[in-house]
């Protein structure tokens, strides 16, 4: 139980508890456990000496080193991402040399020895390369419920999904056919999942995409509600490339590779629709006691689409069985990024409805997870801290405080 001050550690009275750790996977963690059938929709490959995912068939670049033998090192963007980048500094001057990835950043024994040192007590913890693989296989539904499960198989064999009560790892939930994700919701819940990572993205089936809070997927929803399970909703590749594309032209979304139209046009386009959609399509309103985390989405977006929600609402009030923001507030647990406002924020939300995260190791993330605490405003009381710090999360995933 720590924080720092400066490169100060100071010890807390508080349980220190992130919302938003990685892990990075292995090679064989999406091939493992992959039935025969499908031996085809993952593959690795050499190119002029460097290891490529190749994902149905085609070679993808949107993770360069996706079987991380180096990675940055932990938080080197720490200060892009609070200032910017004033002397207009090259992306790879800004993320330094790379560091072999230690045992800790793939295997649970380790990760708790650092987690020691590091004075967190707990965390959820996130895979990193399956981001990439609900958007490739889109036109694929029954081979991306089997990728995703081979991968939930892989993760519950290595970490399990409640690791001594510290680490607490996010099976994949993918939602194209809506059978397949009750049955994958059951097989990880019975495993002692704590909770299920959803990507912010529309679900693509055998009729092509669409939102996932509309009333065809309540027979998901509804199993959710009774697991009694937190819904994490983290950051992934929503697929929003395609739409920038018309404008960009057509590629792959490189997330490593600085384009300025991307980074104006894109936003935070897909958590936005997505928090839209689970209120204008009244999801949130038919499931009230549905429990969603957003993690790693930031959010200088929320009060933008509060204003968004409430216009909507007031010139048709009569399509709405409840004011769509108060659905989110009652909903929606949400992580600022350490740069975002967050007096607004608790201003607007409460302190109940933060948490901290710190996307540790990203370079991305905070260098120390717990430093997130020197980001919080001045004059909290301590109470509030530790509910930022850790107190909110406990709560709603249902562990002790």
């Amino acid at each position: 139980m720590c924080h720092f001050l400066g490169t100060v550690r100071v010890v807390t009275t508080y349980s220190v508890f992130d919302s938003d750790n990685h892990l990075y996977e292995p090679q064989d963690a999406l091939t493992r456990h992959l039935p025969k059938e499908y031996r085809n929709a993952v593959d690795y490959v050499e190119v002029r000496g460097r290891t490529k995912i190749v994902i149905n068939g085609t070679i993808s670049n949107f993770i360069p080193n996706p079987t991380f033998p180096v990675v940055a090192a932990p938080g080197v963007q720490e200060e892009y991402f609070r200032i910017g980048n004033p002397e207009g500094k090259p992306h790879r001057e800004i993320l330094g040399q790379p560091i072999k990835t230690p045992p800790s950043f793939q295997y649970p024994a380790p990760r708790i020895e650092l987690m020691n040192e590091q004075g967190l007590d707990r965390t959820l913890l996130f895979p990193t390369l399956a981001s990439l693989l609900e958007e490739r296989l889109r036109e694929h539904p029954d081979a991306t419920h089997a990728v995703i499960h081979s991968l939930n198989q892989w993760l519950h064999e290595e970490w399990t999904f409640n690791y001594e009560d510290r680490i607490f790892t996010a099976p994949i939930i993918t939602l194209p056919i809506v059978d397949k994700a009750i049955e994958e919701l059951e097989w990880v819940v019975e495993r002692g999942a704590k909770h299920v990572l959803i990507r912010p993205a529309p679900a693509w089936g055998l009729r092509g995409p669409r939102s996932f809070a509309l009333p065809e997927f309540d027979p998901f929803w509804a199993k959710v509600v009774e697991a009694d399970i937190l819904v994490s909703m983290h950051a992934s590749d929503s697929g929003y490339s395609r739409f920038i594309n018309e404008w960009a032209g057509s590629q792959e979304y490189l997330p490593f590779q600085p384009d300025p139209f991307r980074m104006a046009a894109m936003g935070k386009r897909a958590i936005e629709d997505t928090v839209i959609s689970m209120t204008c399509h009244g999801l949130l309103t038919r499931f009230p006691t549905l429990r969603i985390a957003l993690i790693e989405n930031g959010a200088d977006w929320v009060l933008p689409v509060f204003k968004k929600l409430d216009e909507t609402y007031r010139r048709m009030p009569q399509m709405f069985e409840e004011h769509p923001v108060d659905a989110f507030k009652r909903n929606v647990w949400v992580s600022p990024f350490h740069e975002d406002d967050i007096s607004s924020l608790i201003g607007e939300l409460g302190i109940d409805r933060l948490m901290f995260g710190s996307d540790y190791p990203h370079a991305e993330g905070l260098a120390e997870p717990t430093s997130y605490v020197n980001h919080l405003p001045d004059g909290l009381a301590d109470d509030d801290v530790a509910k930022i710090m850790g107190a909110n999360l406990a709560t709603i995933l249902k562990v002790a405080a």
